[in-house]
């Protein structure tokens, strides 16, 4: 994955959704704990069931007081689904202004609740995980232990209690909040932490996709430089020819020669052209061996200049992978191509040598040259840059040597087939 990538964003708010800014309809999947919302909602709905029938059917405390305490209670379920569930459902940050608000009508009504029937206290079940999933931590810490030991104030109210009830309630309430806090925090931190590697997973899916874009876009100007070379090294040399053989055929008394080159030239342009199209096989090795077209284009360049041209061969012949062919052919191509067009050359020659593990073409002709203190230098126009490019990319070698009136050697070097011992 590219560096420049970043996989780290800002926080977001937690919920059971996932996090802020995901849609609720995401949770559907189930495919993370923490978005089992309903399950929150199912435990409330319980718990506030339970304390509600518990208030009704407890027979120590007066009718105005159950009937209180059970509207208290329904408060406190009006309360959830106005700012408790939305706060919750929308993933609001810790402490929002909608949190603290509700818990804030939590207090005023659960509290009251709880001190006119201990029964109301099995909400606690469902309001302790709110807390913690809605407030910050200490901010939750300080809320749970209000709603736990704020209804101990009946105890004052009711003088008649014994200290065994007292004594009861305080054990009970001190298990609960014991619980709360040592669970709440620590199932939060994971839910928490399992929505950020969740965040970074969606991130790292963008970053994914967006590697993959860029891959594409570099394939197709990969793809675009090696048509271009392809063109270059097939349709734009043939037509060269062409054009130098035409003007070569104006200029003399009998041009039936040149133009007999320049058809022939231009039928294997023609070909070249068709080649491309078709899946850019090279048709100079159709039905022949690399010898053979490098032979056939080494002597056709002779009968084109009127000079001197040679093919030799060293060592013996060996397959050769079809990429390795294609390269060795297009740079004797090219090499000839700039013999043509820039070298003025008298006499040119093509040597193909199979070593014991390589296969190298040198292609040396007696012309003008140029300055070349090295390859690079001696790269100055598309048709080498290609040239090495190509070669590059199919792990050989490149070099070129050459000096002004001293002529020019191109040579290039792929990796063979190794020959068995003693062939």
């Amino acid at each position: 994955m590219p560096d420049d990538v970043p996989l780290e964003g800002p926080p977001r708010r937690m919920s059971p959704y996932g996090t802020a800014g995901d849609e609720p309809g995401a949770a559907a999947s189930g495919s993370h704990a923490w978005e089992a919302f309903r399950g929150w909602e199912v435990l409330f709905a319980v718990s506030l069931a339970v304390a509600v029938f518990s208030v009704a059917l407890d027979s120590d405390v007066p009718t105005w007081a159950k009937t209180t305490s059970i509207t208290l209670l329904l408060l406190c379920t009006i309360a959830y689904l106005l700012l408790g569930r939305p706060a919750i459902k929308e993933g609001d940050d810790d402490d929002s202004r909608r949190s603290l608000l509700y818990w804030a009508l939590i207090l005023v009504a659960f509290v009251p609740a709880a001190v006119l029937s201990q029964a109301a206290m099995f909400t606690l079940f469902a309001l302790c995980s709110q807390a913690f999933m809605m407030l910050r931590p200490r901010t939750a810490v300080i809320t749970v232990l209000l709603i736990n030991f704020a209804p101990a104030v009946q105890f004052v109210l009711h003088r008649g209690t014994s200290m065994t009830e007292l004594l009861i309630f305080m054990v009970t309430a001190a298990i609960g909040v014991t619980f709360a806090l040592i669970f709440g925090p620590w199932i939060t931190r994971i839910i928490r932490q399992s929505a950020e590697r969740a965040h970074l997973i969606e991130e790292l899916r963008a970053s994914r996709i967006e590697v993959a874009r860029l891959s594409a876009e570099r394939g197709a100007l990969a793809e675009r430089a090696r048509l271009a070379g392809e063109i270059h090294d097939t349709l734009a040399q043939g037509f060269t020819s062409i054009i130098m053989l035409i003007q070569a055929a104006e200029a003399q008394a009998d041009p039936a020669r040149h133009l007999t080159l320049a058809v022939q030239t231009a039928r294997e342009n023609l070909a070249e052209a068709r080649a491309l199209i078709a899946e850019l096989g090279p048709p100079s090795l159709n039905g022949s061996t690399l010898e053979e077209a490098l032979r056939r284009i080494t002597g056709r360049l002779g009968e084109e200049l009127d000079v001197e041209a040679s093919f030799a061969v060293e060592g013996p012949s060996q397959p050769l992978p079809p990429g390795t062919e294609v390269v060795l052919l297009r740079a004797a191509q090219e090499a000839l191509a700039n013999v043509r067009k820039h070298a003025a050359a008298a006499s040119v020659a093509v040597l193909l040598r199979y070593g014991e593990a390589d296969v190298a073409l040198t292609v040396t002709d007696d012309g003008v040259g140029f300055r070349a203190d090295d390859a690079s230098d001696a790269s100055p126009g598309f048709g080498l840059r290609s040239m090495r490019a190509r070669v590059e990319q199919e792990g050989g070698t490149f070099t070129v040597e050459s000096s002004p009136g001293r002529g020019t050697a191109l040579t290039v070097t792929m990796r063979g087939t190794p020959r068995e011992p003693g062939v």
